[in-house]
């Protein structure tokens, strides 16, 4: 299921910057004493009380200047859009301001929980001054101060306390899968073949599909959710709204998805934006398929595919694990593969290792390669349990988490990989000092 996703808006240098990197709890945004340093949406994942979210950082809204103050305002609009929680940071030093007003007007049209923060609240006589920032109709405000930490954790109470409740998931016997790729590779045109019917625009321009459009199908007495995302771009490239709006939905669409089927161009071969579109699945630990699409397009002889295998996996070795399926959503080739293929990396991301068979693995593990000794202390391994699934997630206690090379990590993967099927699955290794 798809994080919460709440956006921090506000007029320029309230320190919204600062606010965020001290939510998420690193100098992510920069942070620089004059208005105007966020021109763009910065995204990132914070977790408060066992609670996981999505954190947006907008550029400061005005209605003034020209064609930057514009687009600033434009992806602020966006962040509003796609949160479920929008928290409104003012500054207590400058008291209400007229801009301060025409955002909480803008804020009332959303009908979404909008939670008022007044900033550099920095000590008590500041905070007694928060009582004038009620005149914004936007209900009690929350002193804060983003620089000292002072009122976080009340902040981050109200904003949790608003999240939308989980909706009772049909994911429970559906399986959902996302197709995503760069502009113009046929993801529209594998959708339509696979359901058999056009569901979704296809065009021979870039940015067709504006849209995540959810639908779903039965194949073999399995039920699926396919997602058509609109083509990823480089975030330097994405420049209308539209495209940034896009981009945004497809990262959610893949947050919503079991699988991910990564669409290639045959005829075009491998592109840095492919790369940058994996990205996206690889970090959200989701199960992957790459399918090279226009499989009908090239010259080939019977070394093509090997040849653009070695090719792809080259490119994309942090994606070893993901199988390689060539179609074409022209002519049908091998599509009627994708359903088995997503449901098998779909079984291999929610499996469970019983501990007591993760541990006979890695005895015989050590007695193959011994543990690496760094700075004259060796690492000892005691046990191994799986603790989550999807993807699947192990903890490796040891003596001394620093000592876990990533090399010995891989291994540890790859012994896995060798003894059970997590073909299409990125696995997690965990080292945890036992207590």
């Amino acid at each position: 299921m798809a994080l919460p996703v709440v956006a921090i808006v506000g007029q320029p240098n309230v320190g919204k910057s600062t606010l965020f990197n001290r939510i998420i709890n690193q100098r992510l945004a920069i942070v620089e004493d004059k208005p105007g340093v966020t021109r763009d949406r910065n995204y990132a994942q914070a977790e408060w009380m066992g609670h996981k979210f999505d954190l947006i950082d907008t550029g400061g809204i005005t209605w003034e200047g020209g064609k930057i103050e514009e687009e600033i305002r434009a992806q602020a609009e966006i962040a509003i859009e796609e949160a479920d929680v929008i928290v409104m940071l003012t500054n207590v030093v400058n008291h209400v301001t007229d801009l301060d007003e025409r955002i909480a007007h803008l804020l009332y049209r959303t009908k979404k929980p909008v939670i008022l923060a007044v900033n550099k609240a920095d000590n008590p006589e500041q905070r007694n001054d928060i009582y004038d920032f009620y005149s914004l109709g936007l209900g009690d405000p929350i002193p804060v101060s983003s620089s000292h930490g002072t009122g976080i954790g009340d902040l981050l109470d109200e904003i949790v306390s608003d999240f939308p409740a989980e909706k009772d998931s049909q994911a429970n016997d559906v399986i959902s899968f996302s197709v995503i790729g760069r502009p113009n590779v046929g993801k529209s045109s594998v959708v339509n073949k696979l359901l058999g019917e056009d569901r979704v625009i296809v065009a021979n321009e870039e940015g067709t599909t504006r849209d995540a459009v959810d639908t779903p199908f039965t194949k073999d007495g399995v039920k699926f959710k396919v997602v058509d995302t609109a083509g990823i771009r480089r975030r330097g490239k994405v420049y209308e709204k539209t495209e940034k709006y896009s981009v945004l939905r497809a990262v959610a669409a893949i947050e919503r998805s079991d699988v991910v089927l990564l669409v290639l161009d045959a005829s075009t071969g491998i592109r840095e934006q492919d790369k940058h579109v994996a990205g996206y699945a690889h970090e959200a630990g989701r199960g992957i398929i790459i399918v090279v699409n226009k499989w009908d397009l090239p010259k080939k002889n019977s070394t093509s595919a090997k040849e653009f295998e070695r090719e792809i996996r080259a490119e994309f070795q942090y994606l070893d694990y993901a199988p390689i399926l060539f179609v074409s959503a022209k002519t049908g080739q091998r599509l009627d593969q994708i359903p088995s293929m997503v449901k098998e990396v779909y079984d291999n991301q929610n499996q469970r290792i019983q501990s007591s068979v993760l541990n006979d693995l890695l005895l015989e593990a050590s007695k193959l390669v011994p543990t690496p000794m760094i700075k004259g202390k060796r690492l000892r391994v005691y046990y191994m349990t799986q603790v989550s699934t999807n993807p699947p997630t192990f903890v490796v206690f040891v003596n001394d988490p620093e000592l876990m090379h990533f090399s010995y990590e891989r291994f540890l993967i790859n012994q896995l990989r060798q003894n059970f099927d997590f073909a299409g699955t990125p696995i997690k290794i965990l080292p945890r000092k036992r207590k």
